[in-house]
Formats: C-alpha cells, sequence, structure tokens
C-alpha cells in the first residue's frame, strides 16, 4: 500500500513538472495562431477560434527571418566545428599525457566556468576590437567558441579518460602511428561525446543573445536572437510574429536533437574490451 502511495506521488510530482514545462511552449504556439485582433485573449484554447499562419508568412517573407538564420547558421555550423575539433584534440592531450601545466590548464578551463559571460563581455570586447573583429560573424564565431571549449574539452577530456588505453596500444602493436590510432580507434568510441560537443556547442551559437547584442552593430548582421528582439518596439511588439519566428528558431535545434539522440548514449567501449 505504501508503494503504490509513494508510485502515485512520484507520477502526479513529474506530472506536474511535465505540465509546467509543456504549457509555455504551448502558449508560444497559440498566440502564433491568433488572428490579429486577438493577441490579448486570455482563452486558454491551445488552438484559437480564427487560428491562422498569417504570423508565419510575414516573419518568413516580410522580415528579414531568412537573413538571420543565414547569420545563425554561418556562426552556429563554423562554431561547431571548431569547438569539436579543438575539443577532441585538446581533451585527448590533457587525457592521455602528462606535461608541466596540465594540471593548472584543466584548473583554469573549470574557473572559466565559474564567472557568468557577462562579466567576460567587456575584455572580450576589447580583444576583439584590437583584433578588428567588432561587428563581424568571425568575431562573433571566436567569441562563442572561447566559451564554449572549456565545457568542450571537459567532456572530451571525460570520455577519453573511460576508454581504455590499452586500446590504442594494441593498434599501435599492430603498426600504427599514435595519431592513427587516435583517428581509428579513439575518435570511433568517442562518438557520444563528439555529438554532446557538438550539440553544446551548436545550441550556445543558435540561441546566444547578450554577448552577440555587444558585438554585432549592423542590422545585416543579425543573427536570429537579435532580429527576434527588434521585433519589440519601444511602444508596440508584434507578438504573433515574435511567437512564430520563436518557434521556428527552435525547429533546427529540435531536428538536431532527435538527429544526434541514438548518440547520445554512452557506453559504447563496453565490448571494445572483451574478446
Amino acid at each position: 500500500m505504501r508503494k503504490s502511495f509513494r508510485s502515485a506521488i512520484t507520477h502526479l510530482v513529474l506530472l506536474l513538472i511535465v505540465l509546467a514545462t509543456v504549457y509555455p511552449v504551448s502558449q508560444v504556439v497559440t498566440i502564433s495562431l491568433r488572428p490579429g485582433d486577438r493577441l490579448y485573449s486570455t482563452s486558454l484554447q491551445p488552438i484559437p477560434d480564427g487560428a491562422t499562419f498569417e504570423a508565419y508568412r510575414i516573419i518568413l517573407f516580410e522580415k528579414e527571418f531568412l537573413l538571420w538564420m543565414r547569420n545563425s547558421l554561418l556562426v552556429a555550423i563554423t562554431v561547431t566545428l571548431l569547438g569539436v575539433s579543438l575539443a577532441s584534440l585538446a581533451g585527448y592531450a590533457f587525457s592521455r599525457f602528462r606535461f608541466p601545466g596540465r594540471g593548472v590548464g584543466m584548473l583554469s578551463f573549470l574557473v572559466t566556468q565559474m564567472f557568468p559571460a557577462t562579466m567576460l563581455l567587456l575584455p572580450l570586447f576589447v580583444l576583439l576590437r584590437r583584433l578588428g573583429l567588432v561587428d563581424s560573424l568571425p568575431g562573433l564565431v571566436v567569441a562563442y567558441v572561447a566559451t564554449a571549449l572549456p565545457f568542450c574539452v571537459w567532456t572530451m577530456k571525460g570520455y577519453y579518460d573511460s576508454i581504455p588505453v590499452e586500446l590504442e596500444e594494441a593498434a599501435m602493436v599492430d603498426g600504427t602511428t599514435r595519431a592513427e590510432a587516435f583517428r581509428r580507434v579513439t575518435l570511433p568510441l568517442s562518438a557520444p561525446a563528439l555529438m554532446i560537443t557538438a550539440l553544446f556547442s551548436f545550441i550556445t551559437a543558435w540561441s546566444e543573445f547578450i554577448v552577440a547584442r555587444v558585438i554585432i552593430q549592423s542590422r545585416e548582421l543579425n543573427t536570429l536572437p537579435l532580429g527576434l528582439e527588434s521585433l519589440a518596439g519601444t511602444f508596440q511588439t508584434e507578438w504573433a510574429n515574435y511567437s512564430a519566428g520563436a518557434i521556428l528558431v527552435s525547429v533546427p535545434v529540435l531536428i538536431l536533437f532527435l538527429a544526434l539522440n541514438r548518440y547520445l548514449v554512452a557506453g559504447l567501449t563496453l565490448g571494445g574490451v572483451k574478446g
């Protein structure tokens, strides 16, 4: 009886958490479907009366949404490629080699995660200004890679530690170099960590607003968060268009997560040390 009661309470709590999570998203979808004269309706209908996709048409074809998406894709894809490449190499070096400054380096990566990004805005802006990268997409890429890399390096280093070094040694006994053993043995076994790193890097660059707001000043270089922010005026906010844009922004991340979901399961090395 007590076990059944605890199970019911657990399911009730989980149900409340799900509702609290889903409700805001459902409201955004509802607002994006409302006609222009019903934006301030207090109705709780998930699909409003007179639902229309007009806001989606406006955001796609009358606003600069496609330009914002192009800029965001360029930045996010570049940050993902650089983040995965640098983190996979740096994580391997910290995991497999012992060198002066190794502990200090890892501790430095960890310490940087203790400070919010807003504390780094001023020195980051000054550095990019001296490099001539302010108000440019490459400057935004540099900023995002710098902020995402410490977490990615720690993720890759931790996963490399779980891969038996004997696998690489066996490959080198068979005649491969360390670089070939890393490429043919360690990297394939690190697929889950690589996917997590890629997903984290992409999301960091795709949805970030504060750093982009400081670095980007030209309208034609706006990313999606900056573009959506421009829809909120001083006296009026285009709520339907804003909501439609928010839904469209979330679609690529959702697709990427579903595509990488099968890799986000640890334990692929379990069969590597048997037999």
